[in-house]
């Protein structure tokens, strides 16, 4: 994740996971190419191999290839959380004044180690809560960076 925009009005974060999805395109590609290969020697065998490999591919890309964009606007006093997928467009809007805070939520992965996405808290309205933005965990820093920048676009007064 990363921010797109930074203003005294608006906030914008968003992740949009290019070199996974280049992966799976690129894993999806060789199978399926082996897989035709074959099928000039082995039709079933060729035919299978295609549609095993191509189709977990596939099956990999709709499950962890979405664009997430989180936008704060103080101007609407809204908070937008937008997720595009290959199984459509999703949209969760709040108000901004119910946002009190971003906080790490956390997990323990298999091996011990700790795993954390960004999450809003909303201490107002119907939606009162904790809300993660991102439905993955990640080990890297990018849940910390963005926590950070939530948090210090709200405390700052808006010009």
């Amino acid at each position: 994740m990363k921010v797109t925009r930074d203003t005294p009005d608006q906030l914008i974060i968003a992740n949009s996971p290019w070199l996974i999805g280049l992966m799976l395109i690129i894993f999806i590609l060789i199978f399926v190419g082996a897989g035709l290969l074959v099928m000039t020697e082995e039709f079933w065998i060729g035919l299978l191999f295609a549609g095993f490999g191509g189709g977990i591919g596939l099956g990999a890309f709709v499950a962890f290839v979405s664009r997430v964009q989180l936008i704060l606007d103080r101007p609407t006093n809204s908070v937008t959380l937008r997720a595009r997928s290959l199984f459509g467009f999703s949209e969760v809007r709040h108000a901004l004044s119910d946002l009190t805070r971003a906080e790490l939520d956390s997990t323990t992965e298999s091996k011990g180690g700790t795993l954390y996405r960004p999450a809003l808290v909303l201490t107002g309205g119907m939606s009162a809560g904790t809300h993660p933005i991102l439905n993955a965990y990640t080990n890297g820093t990018s849940p910390q960076r963005m926590v950070a920048a939530i948090n210090t676009w709200l405390e700052a007064s808006p010009s």
